[in-house]
């Protein structure tokens, strides 16, 4: 197979982008054309064509108007859609245009695909006015960039702030729908059975925490199994009360250590498993003193209300608060030496969330900590030559001829090896379009 040339490569590059573009502006022609006959048939009463069997319906949330459903109708079978479809089109048309305005000036601009425009609109079809237009203001700026992770955390931030009954109902329902199912029913011809469950966030980070503990117990006795293999023996053995023997503290009869499972003695109460795990929580002042209106906190980066928070901490004998100082992201953390500390692996963590890399969501706790220069040209350990990079990227960046330069703390940008460039930072991706000559 031959090799196909620089020049080639970027041809076929371009023409990908330009056929994107394309596609980007006959979805701006449809749009405009969409909202033209929404215009022309829209109503302002549910009745207002009711002698023709006919009526408005309210297709977006509170402040966008309704459209003539037989004016829908119509229109999906211009667009090649069913009715079904073509209403949840036009309902999120209408949701951007009218309660998203910063993200439909977006869109109109090209600046961001419709298609995540739309994903967005999708979400706050639930939220009051002030909840989208919180939404809007939070987002609409890196929308074209940002995760649909943190689009949904500002979502649900937004459902609590500015809709806290609806919110505290949707809690009370996940109390109450917390459950452990075990598939009885569905053993497979391998003698595997499927479990799933939903539990309270406590539960199932003790659950984790002490899975993860006997899996590496496993492995400590001599286990080869893989990680996943480990962790599913190792809930069989917590469900059948038996632990691993902590090497070098007991000697069996013979002189040596006793390895593997003991079971629980029938006659003995079950031993308890002592956990050890950490929660980052984030509560601003008013919420700790009980303000009504301070109703949203954060678990790592994912919104919690309050009062959640308030159970978990108040919990008897499971849980040991720690306060801990707010950290100085803007602190430069140096070392002479190779490896990164602990320190400066928490300051890139929290700095970065996830993998550098153009669009990549991987976790940074899950990746290698890499050196922007490398280390063997001259590149030091410090803040400011630090990153998180996944293994893929990682081998991509050193053996793949790829680079990066670091802008400012949390802020890339990436060189293709085909000229490309692409800006990263803490709200994602974008590509930097070339200048032509």
């Amino acid at each position: 197979m031959s090799t196909p040339g620089p020049d080639q490569s970027r041809q076929l590059l371009d023409g990908v982008r330009a056929h994107t573009q394309a596609a980007i502006d006959a979805e701006l022609g449809r749009l405009h054309l969409t909202l033209d006959w929404c215009h022309l048939h829209e109503t302002h009463d549910e009745d207002d064509a009711a002698v023709f069997s006919d009526h408005g319906i309210p297709l977006a949330g509170p402040g966008a108007p309704m459209v003539s459903e037989f004016a829908v109708m119509e229109l999906g079978a211009a667009l090649a859609m069913s009715t079904d479809s073509a209403k949840r089109y036009v309902g999120a048309v209408l949701e951007i245009r009218f309660r998203l305005p910063r993200i439909w000036a977006r869109v109109e601009t090209g600046e961001l695909g419709f298609w995540k425009a739309r994903w967005i609109a999708e979400h706050t079809k639930c939220l009051p006015m002030a909840g989208a237009a919180y939404v809007d203001q939070q987002v609409a700026y890196c929308a074209h960039k940002v995760s649909y992770a943190e689009v949904e955390r500002q979502i649900a931030t937004a459902m609590a702030r500015f809709d806290p009954e609806q919110a505290e109902k949707l809690r009370r329902q996940a109390a109450d729908g917390r459950k452990l199912d075990v598939h009885k029913d569905d053993l497979s011809l391998e003698g595997t059975i499927e479990v799933s469950g939903t539990l309270d966030a406590q539960d199932a980070l003790d659950f984790d925490a002490a899975i993860n503990r006997l899996a590496a117990d496993r492995k400590a006795a001599g286990s080869s199994e893989p990680l996943d293999v480990r962790r599913a023996q190792a809930a069989g053995d917590l469900a059948r009360g038996q632990n691993m023997l902590p090497f070098g503290d007991d000697e069996d009869g013979e002189g040596g250590f006793e390895t593997g499972l003991r079971p629980s003695s029938t006659t003995e109460a079950p031993a308890v498993i002592k956990v050890t795990r950490v929660i980052d929580l984030h509560v601003h002042e008013a919420g700790v003193f009980g303000d009504p209106n301070a109703t949203v906190g954060r678990c790592g980066r994912r919104p919690v209300l309050v009062e959640t928070i308030r159970e978990w901490c108040g919990a008897p004998g499971t849980t040991v608060i720690n306060l801990k100082p707010v950290r100085d992201l803007a602190d430069h953390v140096h070392v002479a030496a190779y490896e990164h500390p602990a320190r400066l692996i928490e300051q890139d963590d929290l700095v970065d969330h996830h993998c550098v890399f153009p669009w990549c969501t991987r976790p940074a706790e899950r990746c290698d900590h890499d050196h922007v220069t490398p280390y063997n040209k001259g590149g030091p350990t410090c803040s400011c030559n630090s990153a998180p990079l996944c293994r893929g990227h990682h081998r991509l960046k050193t053996h793949g001829r790829w680079s990066y330069d670091v802008l400012d703390r949390g802020n890339y940008l990436w060189h293709s090896p085909h000229g490309h460039t692409y800006r990263r930072d803490h709200t994602g991706t974008e590509p930097v379009v070339r200048q032509r000559p």
